[in-house]
């Protein structure tokens, strides 16, 4: 079998596509899985290589989160993990301050919107 989210990394490299929405049943990559403001905005390729090999990255969520690596290291602008339950979430992700799921950017890194890696709920790091 072939995961769709590795696909979809591919082809949206090989379009040179400005972002790419992964619609997940989750809030974005939290530092801690029961607490929701622990939440991660913004982070980079190698910030993100740092939270799977300490662990705070684990299981199910380890192939979404390498979807979007793949996807940063093909050349996409960012990638962005989202709730897709919520209502409108395309439009919150894309279109408010610090969005509503987590965006992943390219070492050192700006997002289309000209905003850097933060830290969770958007707060700097």
């Amino acid at each position: 079998n072939i995961n769709a989210d590795t696909v979809a990394a591919a082809v949206a490299g090989a379009l040179s596509a400005e972002r790419i929405l992964y619609l997940t049943d989750v809030e974005g990559l939290l530092i801690d899985v029961d607490d929701p403001s622990t939440r991660i905005s913004r982070i980079d390729l190698s910030g993100l290589a740092a939270l799977i090999a300490d662990g705070t990255v684990s299981g199910g969520m380890i192939p979404k989160v390498q979807a979007c690596m793949d996807a940063v290291e093909a050349g996409v602008g960012s990638a962005h993990m989202v709730d897709g339950r919520i209502p409108h979430v395309v439009l919150l992700e894309l279109f408010t301050d610090v969005g509503i799921g987590t965006m992943v950017l390219p070492d050192g890194g700006v997002a289309a919107d000209g905003r850097g890696v933060e830290g969770p709920e958007g707060s700097p790091s």
